[in-house]
């Protein structure tokens, strides 16, 4: 008796090419836009040696754009990917599995493509709720599985490029080829895909772009929200900082020629108002008014060199980024301050009192709270 072995029927309508070009062209832009404003995320906190002296500190709002594109596109991608899935799953269970040396790399090409993609649009919301249910590290997993997903979605454009062309516009050869009765349905399903993605976005993006702050429903973030108004992602109970008193602090500035200021000192000197952003790689950002020392006035004091690298350090006992470093085009930009008051008042602690580090066109784990201590590193 000889055991039969056929593959499952799928009687669903819209499980073809067009529909799934159609999906695929929005969900490539997505990961496309995610993909470009996380790698400028990622070199500007993990910059290589050849960068670390060229990062730009203009636009003041650039960091702001780029991670609010990212977390908007992240997020968009969840129910485009979720669609797309539910478009081609049936040609998951085509039998035979493997039917050429074309289609096992098609098949390879899906299989690390909707693994990583899985992974990375899950650990990635997870990361804006700062909510860590795995044993690894997130920054260098999720770094590495976004080049991962680039390349599984680079080599499946490749081999499904001849089926893509046949079917990227309504009059494309492969397209017309389809059932005319279909063309309404998938017209509605492309519309209800559409406002899906709208409305995910619409109801989390004005935690960067404060305009629609007032939509917010499903971020984990409102820009208002927070000590002084403004949110916060590490308390100074989280860090181990308690309320430093005032005759205690002292702000060490090491470099060639060096000095020690106390916090009177440091209200002494001239102060400087700027309007910069605070924005993080979780997707929030606000912009806020911030009053303080500039770098480049310390550093002249200090006797440092026009190109002179910077490392804050601050004096939180716990918690990463407690060092930051900056090249000379942020130490040097008169926008980039030691702020002693945030919107007219003295710093919250959570907020970095008595003293903390805020530039322009910088990650907000590395606008430095609680600093202790500058040093010139040339």
């Amino acid at each position: 008796m000889k055991l039969r072995v056929s593959a499952p029927v799928f009687k669903g309508r819209l499980h073809d090419a067009r529909t799934a070009t159609s999906i695929g062209r929005w969900l490539g832009l997505a990961f496309a836009v995610c993909f470009a404003t996380g790698l400028v995320s990622h070199f500007m906190q993990h910059p290589p040696g050849w960068l670390a002296d060229n990062i730009p500190s203009r636009p003041s709002w650039g960091y702001r754009l780029t991670q609010g594109l990212h977390t908007a596109s992240g997020i968009a991608a969840i129910p485009l990917l979720l669609a797309k899935l539910w478009t081609v799953y049936p040609r998951l269970f085509a039998w035979p599995p493997l039917r050429s040396f074309r289609h096992a790399l098609e098949r390879l090409s899906i299989a690390v493509l909707v693994a990583g993609a899985v992974l990375e649009l899950a650990t990635g919301l997870l990361n804006t709720v700062q909510w860590y249910p795995w044993p690894f590290s997130f920054v260098p997993v999720h770094y590495a599985v976004a080049w991962l997903v680039a390349g599984a979605l680079v080599l499946h454009i490749a081999v499904k490029a001849p089926e893509i062309r046949a079917h990227w516009s309504r009059r494309s050869p492969g397209t017309l080829a389809l059932p005319a009765q279909d063309a309404p349905d998938r017209r509605s399903l492309l519309a209800a895909l559409g406002a899906a993605v709208g409305a995910v976005t619409l109801t989390t993006v004005g935690q960067s772009f404060t305009p629609l702050k007032d939509l917010i429903l499903f971020a984990p973030r409102h820009p208002d929200r927070g000590p002084q108004g403004l949110p916060v992602n590490r308390t100074a109970a989280a860090a181990g900082v308690g309320r430093i008193a005032d005759e205690e602090y002292r702000l060490v500035v090491d470099g060639p020629q060096p000095y020690t200021l106390t916090l009177d000192e440091l209200r002494a000197l001239p102060q400087h108002e700027v309007e910069l952003p605070i924005a993080c790689v979780e997707g929030w950002s606000r912009s806020a008014h911030w009053t303080g020392v500039r770098v480049v006035d310390l550093l002249e004091r200090a006797g440092a060199r026009p190109d002179a690298r910077v490392r804050m350090v601050s004096l939180q006992l716990r918690g990463g980024y407690r060092v930051s470093e900056m090249g000379h085009h942020h130490a040097r930009d008169p926008l980039t301050l030691l702020a002693l008051r945030l919107n007219g008042e003295e710093l919250d602690p959570d907020h970095g009192y008595p003293a903390r580090l805020i530039a322009p066109n910088r990650p907000g784990v590395l606008q430095t709270k609680w600093v202790g201590r500058l040093e010139v590193l040339s």
